[in-house]
This record gives C-alpha cells, structure tokens and sequence, in this order.
C-alpha cells in the first residue's frame, strides 16, 4: 500500500513528456534576471531566476532560504539557545547551507527566531553582501498588542541586528497576528500598523532597516492592510501545489473554486491586490510544514545524507509548481543539507522547461491526498487554497 501511493511508475509509463500548460502560462511576464542588468543582481548565478520583490526593486532568486530546519526533536524549526551560545554542530550545518545557497545563487534569506538570528549571524560571518536579509523575531513583534508601539519594536529589530551581528536588515518584516476576525483584537488594529509603519521610519533614518515587509495568516486583514498601507513593499504567506488563483476561468484543473468554509473572503484575488500596490510577495509553507512528506516528525537533526528520491522529488515540483504564478517573487522552504539547497536550486534551474504530464499528475495526486490529511495545526491552510 505504502509503495503504491509513492509510486510514479504507473504514471510514467505510456505518458508523453510534454510541457504542463499551467507551467508554460506561468512564465509569461515573469521579471527574470535576463531583462535586467545582472551584474546588479546580488550573488548572480546564470541557471538561477530572479524577480523583482515589488517596490523594493530587489532582484530575488525566486527559490531562497527560510530561515527553519529541522530539530534535535524531528521538528520543523529552532527557537532559541541557552546562553545564546550556538551548539558546534548547529554552527556547521548552517554554514554549510548558506555556503550551498551562495553557491547556487540563492540571495535572500528569511528568519522568524532567535535561534535562527544567531545561526545565520554566524554562518553568513565575513559574507553578509552576498544575501539580502528579512527578519523579526516572532516573540518580540507585534502578535502581542503590548509590544505594538515604537519602543517594543524597535527592540525586536535592535535584537535582531545584535544576534545576527549585522549592522543592518534589508528588510523588517514583522509577523502580525495570525488569525482571527476583522475588527477584533484578534488582529492588529490600525493604531497598531501605524506603529509599526512609525518605526519602521525611524529605524529607516537610522540606516537600521531598509524596506518593510508583513507576515500575515490572515487574508481579509493583509489585503486591508496592503490598501491601506502604502508603506508595505513586500508581504509573506503561504502558498502550495494546491494553490489556485480566485477569479480564474472554470477548467477541469480549475473546478473547486469555492470558499471552504474557514473564513476567508474570497471574493478577489490577492495577488490582483499586490500587482496593482507593486508589492511583492514571498511564500511560506510550500509543503504544509512539512506534513507533506511520509518522514515528517521522524527525521531528527542532524540529517544525514541526501534523503528520500521520492521526496526530493516531490519537493522540486512542488516549488516548481509554485513559482508558475510570476505574481509570487520567492518560495522559501526550510532546507535542512546541502543537498536540500541544491534540490530546491534545481527548481528553478529547469522550471523553463515545463514539467511532464506524469510528473504533474503525480504530484497533484500526493498533494491532494496529504492535504485531506492535513494536521489540526495546519488546518488554517484551507483558506489560502484559492487566493
């Protein structure tokens, strides 16, 4: 049963290898790194796609790092150290990954603890021009109403900088409350915004940060605060294989275009929202927190050798799939290896070539089948199935 519900043979055989339509479509528009001057993109390698992350004017590899790997405890990401001492072998890995994603042209980097401040602060020692950096540490940011005022959040980015041993973020991308109703304080009010937006001002004169950005669970609030808010240059959320984009025209891979239930308003796209406001758009999740893949919460660090093909696989056409949409600057899985790294790369390394009707069908089949199965913690995912 387990190997018939990996298996790619039976969709492999007697399946031409012809070009998924939806891939194809999605590089119309794209902003790649050929219709810009490369020798300004940052860490330029010329098998890897860049896009521009809205009014920043940043050019992106479209695959980059999430800032989560797994844990001593199969966990999917590292909060914080005693002492804010970096255990040897913690320090090794996180080096050896950066140096992969150097390597691969990977230049955006994308941290939510501080944990992962202290581990990129010293992988990246002695090479922080070769990565653009967006961070806040989430216990210190704006989830907590006490802390949305100027002082609070300055101290989220002055804890950052020390931890991460940099003098600068290229972006302060604080994560707002996650879920809830609009107007309640379940969410970030707008007194609240405008605190972040007035620290961000300050910290922007103050040569401390250089762009704003928002993490967000909530769509209802992000698409209030995008049209509000011209401030906000770049926004994160999540996004995976089953994403589809509301509004389109029915087609049989287009049919369950309904509103499931959870709360979201689903009445617009979003991404219409970021295309008209330039702002650009990073995503997170790409494999529901890891409750895609059958060694989810099995696999502890240190993680040894290259791992499941199956799941390598599985992986690259994820993102692959992802990045179809050119309203999306960047996916930012969590990458555990160096080989990790060098799988994701190879997502947009051969992306223009499209993706066989057997690898599609296969993919879809897997992603279709987990996300029936999706986890209580990760339930909240339905409302960014169509977006």
């Amino acid at each position: 049963m387990k190997n018939d519900a990996f298996s790619r043979r039976d969709f492999m055989r007697n399946t031409s290898l012809v070009a998924a339509g939806a891939v194809a479509g999605g590089l119309a528009g794209q902003a790649e790194a050929g219709s810009t001057d490369e020798s300004k993109i940052l860490n330029f390698h010329p098998k890897m796609h860049y896009r521009k992350m809205g009014k920043t004017n940043l050019m992106v590899s479209e695959i980059s790092l999430g800032g989560h790997w797994k844990n001593r405890n199969a966990g999917r990401y590292w909060d914080s150290f005693a002492n804010e001492e970096v255990p040897s072998d913690v320090a090794k890995n996180r080096t050896e990954v950066v140096s992969a994603c150097i390597d691969s042209g990977i230049n955006y980097l994308d941290i939510t603890t501080a944990a992962e401040c202290l581990c990129y602060g010293e992988a990246l020692k002695g090479r922080r021009e070769k990565m653009y950096i967006g961070a806040d540490i989430h216990n210190l940011g704006p989830r907590g109403s006490d802390r949305c005022n100027v002082k609070g959040q300055t101290l989220n980015v002055e804890t950052c900088l020390r931890l991460l041993k940099t003098d600068y973020l290229d972006i302060w991308r604080p994560q707002a409350k996650m879920t809830g109703k609009l107007g309640t304080d379940q969410l970030n009010t707008d007194a609240e915004v405008e605190s972040l937006v007035e620290t961000f001002q300050k910290l922007r004169k103050a040569g401390k940060v250089r762009h704003l950005g928002m993490s967000c669970h909530c769509r209802p609030w992000f698409e209030h605060v995008i049209n509000k808010y011209p401030e906000f240059e770049m926004v994160i959320f999540p996004c995976s294989a089953k994403t589809k984009v509301e509004g389109q025209n029915p087609t049989k891979d287009n049919v369950q275009e309904v509103n499931p239930g959870h709360g979201s308003d689903q009445t617009q796209s979003i991404f219409d929202i970021v295309r008209e406001r330039n702002v650009g758009v990073v995503t997170i999740k790409p494999y529901f927190g890891g409750s895609l893949f059958p060694s989810c919460g099995k696999v502890k660090f240190p993680v040894m050798g290259v791992g499941s093909k199956t799941e390598n696989d599985l992986a690259r056409l994820t993102l692959q799939c992802i990045l179809t949409n050119p309203q999306i600057t960047a996916a930012v899985p969590g990458l555990s290896t160096p080989y990790e790294v060098e799988n994701a790369a190879r997502a947009s390394y051969t992306r223009s070539l499209g993706m066989s009707a057997a690898d599609e069908q296969w993919l879809m089949k897997i992603t279709d089948r987990q996300w029936a199965r999706l986890p209580e913690e990760y339930a909240w995912l339905r409302d960014w199935e169509i977006v």
